[in-house]
């Protein structure tokens, strides 16, 4: 892949998203973007390069930034910060909002909807009981249309609900549906999705969280633009909420009311009250 071509593109995308691809990403642009152009009628990637450069349409843009930003996830990745919300934050939660009665939680950069849908079906799994007396809000975002289609959709194949999702889950969360299995509909009111991109979230998000999932997509940003999307995402967590990045991600940036916390086998940060 041409050096000016694989430049162009990524610092478009980056500009956009904030996702920043360094050396050694090449065959992953051009192999995402040869599929873009063929799906578009276009050659090769190198038509699509003359195309955008000439008569970029915000169409094509999304398009490009889609195909650019759509990362993997899957039910209940890693399981560690799931058993900590079973056992612990949860819990808490409901013992800290007790007068509130009311629990709001952010998945941000939710690609597909498997994250907030692992949430949704945990709590109604573990803690059906509060949810009579409390209102559970679940919020989905990511800068993916694509992505937010197949989350809205609730429609998965049998890989996808093979990796992670315990069969117990699948029985009674999901119908089948031919070759693929939608999830039940109770569990899809609990989730309310939207096209976002994380970049402008501190300015278009008005409502505040006590649980926040960024996992596995700061990781993909430069470090002046991990800080100042983290710097956001902290304004945004209630005191006595927690924030869960990814398995291995350290903060680019920490602030005095935060404390880390070893849960069980993971790692999180809780907003001090």
């Amino acid at each position: 892949m041409e050096k000016e071509i694989f430049n162009f593109f990524t610092g478009l995308v980056e500009k956009i998203s904030g996702i920043s691809y360094g050396a050694g990403k090449e065959y992953l642009v051009k192999s995402r973007l040869n599929e873009l152009a063929l799906t578009l009628g276009y050659k090769d990637i190198k038509e699509l390069y003359s195309v955008v450069k000439t008569r970029l349409t915000p169409q094509l843009l999304t398009q490009i930034v889609d195909a650019l930003t759509t990362n993997e996830t899957y039910f209940f990745r890693d399981q560690h910060p799931f058993e900590a919300l079973k056992n612990h934050i949860f819990p808490e939660l409901f013992k800290l909002k007790e007068k509130e009665k009311k629990i709001s939680i952010w998945s941000a950069a939710c690609s597909t909807g498997q994250e907030p849908y692992s949430i949704a079906m945990l709590l109604v799994e573990y803690f059906s009981n509060y949810l009579k007396t409390y209102r559970i809000s679940i919020l989905a975002t990511d800068i993916s249309p694509t992505a937010i289609k197949k989350a809205k959709e609730g429609v998965y194949n049998q890989i996808e609900v093979n990796r992670g999702l315990p069969v117990t889950f699948l029985v009674k969360y999901f119908k089948q549906q031919g070759a693929n299995w939608k999830i039940d509909d109770k569990i899809k009111r609990m989730v309310r999705f939207e096209i976002m991109n994380l970049l402008e979230a501190g300015k278009k998000i008005r409502e505040k969280f006590d649980l926040i999932f960024c996992r596995y997509v700061l990781i993909y940003f430069s470090n002046e633009t991990k800080k100042k999307v983290l710097s956001d995402i902290w304004r945004l967590l209630n005191p006595g909420g927690y924030l869960f990045l990814g398995s291995t991600e350290i903060p680019a940036i920490t602030f005095p009311d935060m404390e880390r916390k070893i849960l069980g086998k993971t790692i999180c940060y809780r907003k001090k009250l």
